[in-house]
């Protein structure tokens, strides 16, 4: 009798491990226990979520998108006005992509969804940029674009850091600007997506 019970509650012990197990697969955003995280339905999201955890003290001017999604918006709707808000940028505005935000020319092909979202009045004090390409780009994106935005040229000041990264294998996130823009941002990023990859933070050398 106590052989028989013994292999009962061992056999309810397996049973409840394999339920364990299969549970620890699940696929739920913020699981970073080596399991793949959910990705973000556009790049658009990723920036609209963290820029809405701003309060209105916080926020400073900004604009979003480039010249060919603020032309579509007005096209649907004559009174439209230009937010202060992120925006998706159109791939098609290949030289915006490249003098806006530093994106080569090699890595326009890897791209398939942009948003951006820059300072008003001087894309150097705050400039951010989040792309969707396959997992294999990534690498060479990530790469590609720190060799950019450390090795440019600066005008009308020079940014002091530099934030490059990754969401569910999919989404790169390029930011710079001074420390009292990006300090905020990367904290109020790492709260939003605590899933992220910081694959790239540091200052800007002069």
């Amino acid at each position: 009798m106590k052989k028989i019970i013994s292999l009962l509650l061992a056999v309810m012990l397996v049973v409840s491990l394999a339920a364990c197990g299969g549970n620890a697969q699940t696929n739920e955003p913020g699981n970073t226990e080596g399991n793949k995280v959910a990705a973000p339905a556009s790049a658009l999201e990723i920036l609209e979520k963290v820029w809405g955890t701003y309060t209105e003290d916080e926020k400073f001017p900004v604009v979003g998108g480039d010249s060919a999604y603020h032309a579509a918006q007005m096209d649907a709707d004559e009174n439209y006005m230009m937010p202060s808000a992120p925006g998706k940028f159109a791939l098609t505005e290949t030289d915006e992509l490249t003098f806006k935000m530093l994106v080569p020319e090699t890595e326009y092909s890897k791209l398939t969804d942009a948003a951006t979202m820059t300072h008003m009045m001087n894309g150097n004090n705050f400039s951010c940029g989040v792309y969707r390409l396959a997992a294999a780009d990534v690498d060479a994106f990530v790469t590609a674009m720190k060799a950019a935005v450390t090795g440019n040229q600066w005008m009308c000041g020079m940014p002091e850091a530099l934030l490059i990264a990754t969401i569910a294998d999919e989404y790169v996130l390029v930011a710079w600007g001074i420390g009292d823009a990006m300090n905020p941002f990367e904290t109020k990023f790492v709260s939003a997506y605590p899933e992220a990859k910081l694959v790239v933070d540091e200052a800007i050398a002069g």
